[in-house]
């Protein structure tokens, strides 16, 4: 089994039932089993758009896994477009966008697929939600996520848990 990470986030519709929505899916198939779930977060939209975008809620998951890397994301785009996702702009409005931010520590590089994540390391409403259901965990580069979280590009931005 490899040990697979996720960021769910959520910025139209009803935000909290897109992400249980795409939590209940994600563990269906048998050759997936959820680990963990973190809190969620309200966070604002990073990255420029040509036009305002709602702010997002956020969560990490933690599965285990028989799929290999690119059967995973083909699933997790499956799960994507059963919820209502639809192609928009960079960083743009979405009902569900679910990314893999690492798995089990191997470094991938093809036209689909990046591990780790490549912003990870910049995006606190992915670091705190991971670091909540992984708090030992340490990043290829050894920086544990706690130290990570001390990186002054990430303390500066906004991340809300909320109680829903």
């Amino acid at each position: 089994m490899h040990t697979v990470y996720l960021s769910l986030g959520s910025n139209l519709g009803d935000r909290p039932a897109n992400l249980r929505a795409a939590i209940e899916r994600l563990h269906r198939p048998p050759q997936i089993r959820l680990t963990g779930v973190s809190s969620f977060y309200e966070t604002l939209p990073v990255g420029e758009t040509p036009e305002p975008v709602p702010d997002y809620i956020n969560c990490a998951v933690s599965v285990e896994t028989l799929l290999p890397p690119l059967a995973l994301l083909d699933y997790i785009q499956k799960v994507e477009k059963e919820i209502g996702r639809e192609p928009t702009f960079r960083w743009g409005p979405r009902v569900i966008d679910v990314d893999i931010l690492l798995y089990d520590g191997i470094t991938l590089q093809t036209e689909r697929l990046t591990l780790p994540h490549p912003r990870l390391m910049e995006r606190a409403f992915a670091l705190i939600p991971l670091a909540e259901i992984a708090p030992d965990l340490v990043l290829a580069d050894g920086v544990s996520l706690a130290e990570r979280l001390q990186n002054p590009q990430v303390l500066e931005q906004t991340v809300r848990r909320v109680e829903l």
